[in-house]
């Protein structure tokens, strides 16, 4: 993104579901009837918010199917934990992730500034223009609430990818709150505590103003509260998690998928039972093997690329169940004699959580909230509020629904655990591969291990690694919450253009 910040100013992007087609205008130049004066005028400008989280649109004047939100979200969270090893060294962007090899001028993390903050200004530009009419109407006050909803998911989103957790420096810079149309474009980054507050104040309102809900591709009141829940668990304010999660599972709209019924829910969430939200992809929105979500992580011999796999770590915590309908989601690939496969010395389990919605193998509608998530925000926070006995019976909640109803916890900790232990690493299988990884790590201020081999370790080949020795003399295997690689440098776009932007170390 060479253009200067101001670029992200642009006018709304208005269309009913894809911005390929859509025209783009000066935002001072929108006019407040063409955009709420038609029945589906306001609606149409909402689609193309949500459209942005799954297309292609140009970027430093080209259109590369590798730049896409969602893509680059999975890529910048997942990639940089220890649920998804690196199989081989890579020109994409999202090598860094692994690697910790990052810098200001990669891709991907340019693409999701730019692409984040350009959703933001278009649905600034739809609350200030509702805010300013009389439209009153339920259905109206609806879209506004989405807005409200999508403003704060975005910004949320940012903070974590580029500011330190909330636990461990809330005084941390975060990001450039855009909070409408007026705002300098020089403008100082806020710390991740006025973010946060920015973000629980946004999808507060949202949540008061949702009441017309749309299906679960569309924001409701209860994906606010889910958002509510996240947000305050990350903050630490965990009576304020319980709380939200409990008015998501008290909902009665949402109920946990059986241990028959899991294996097909990523294929079909926008038909799933515990989906919350989730990104409607269409068969028009196959990507194939050029830009999908699942390509670098799966493949049916010739669908993707298939060149990251589930990591030998993540499969040993989920070794000692194998009646875990867990595993439908990891994928091996076996010879004809059953044999696992390997590739540049890594055993080649692929993962299916972004495959086979109607059959295909690279489509998917990412499920960003769902109930599971629910149960286990609040399990965390009553861990963290010594209340063992109810996060144990969270916990059991989703095992029982996975399988595993001979080996419940029954209120009773395994040996050498204690209850944050046993809430994390069932998050950690439940939600693998979903986005949460890193940041449930780095926010409890523990350490992510990545002592195993993979092409993480830069530089070195697998005849290279003793694992029987202390990872601490290779770099990259052990990462502690401090290290500042944790999160992303800011964009040199944005620092380039607008000083007030200071730089991470």
């Amino acid at each position: 993104m060479k253009k200067k910040i101001t670029t992200l100013f642009i006018g709304l992007l208005v269309a009913a579901s894809s911005c390929k087609d859509m025209n783009i205008s000066p935002s001072d130049a929108l006019d407040t009837n063409t955009l709420i004066g038609t029945a589906d005028g306001l609606s149409n400008a909402l689609n193309g918010t949500y459209a942005l989280f799954k297309d292609h649109i140009e970027f430093n004047g080209l259109v590369d199917q590798n730049n896409m939100y969602l893509r680059q979200f999975y890529h910048l969270s997942d990639f940089a934990s220890d649920d998804i090893v690196c199989g081989q060294v890579t020109t994409d962007a999202l090598y860094y992730s692994f690697s910790l090899g990052h810098s200001p001028g990669q891709t991907n993390t340019r693409y999701f500034w730019y692409i984040s903050y350009k959703m933001i200004t278009g649905l600034n530009t739809v609350i200030s223009a509702v805010e300013k009419s009389s439209a009153t109407d339920a259905k109206t006050q609806q879209l506004l609430g989405e807005c409200y909803f999508l403003r704060a998911f975005i910004h949320f989103n940012l903070v974590r990818i580029f500011g330190k957790p909330y636990s461990v420096d809330p005084n941390a810079p975060g990001i450039i709150l855009r909070t409408n149309l007026t705002d300098d474009a020089k403008k100082a980054r806020a710390t991740v505590a006025e973010v946060y507050d920015a973000v629980i104040a946004d999808a507060e309102k949202g949540a008061s103003l949702m009441t017309q809900p749309r299906g679960v591709s569309y924001a409701s009141k209860e994906a606010a509260w889910a958002l509510l829940s996240r947000v305050n668990l990350y903050k630490e304010d965990n009576q304020k998690a319980i709380d939200y999660a409990n008015l998501v599972i008290n909902s009665g709209k949402f109920t946990l998928e059986t241990a028959a019924s899991y294996p097909s829910l990523f294929a079909n969430a926008q038909t799933g039972k515990e989906t919350i939200f989730c990104v409607a992809f269409t068969p028009v929105d196959d990507y194939g093997k050029f830009g999908s979500i699942a390509s670098m992580i799966y493949s049916d011999g010739n669908s993707g690329w298939g060149e990251e796999y589930a990591s030998s770590s993540l499969r040993s915590v989920m070794s000692k169940h194998p009646e875990d309908v867990r595993w439908s989601y990891i994928v091996p690939s076996k010879d004809g004699t059953g044999t696992v496969q390997k590739r540049n010395g890594l055993e080649i389990y692929y993962i299916s959580k972004f495959s086979f919605q109607g059959g295909l193998p690279n489509l998917s509608s990412p499920i960003m909230f769902r109930l599971s998530e629910m149960y286990l925000n609040r399990a965390e926070a009553e861990a963290k509020m010594n209340n063992t006995s109810a996060a144990l019976d969270d916990v059991d909640i989703i095992r029982k629904n996975r399988g595993l109803e001979a080996s419940l916890y029954n209120r009773a900790l395994p040996s050498g655990y204690n209850t944050l232990d046993a809430v994390l690493e069932e998050k950690r299988i439940e939600m693998a591969f979903e986005g949460h990884r890193t940041y449930d790590v780095f926010r409890n201020k523990r350490k992510l291990s990545k002592a195993y081999w993979g092409y993480h370790l830069q530089g070195l080949k697998e005849t290279d690694i003793d694992l029987s020795r202390t990872p601490s003399g290779y770099p990259n295997m052990v990462i502690d919450y401090t290290n500042p690689r944790v999160i992303y440098y800011i964009p040199i776009d944005e620092t380039l253009s607008n000083p007030l932007a200071t730089q991470n170390q």
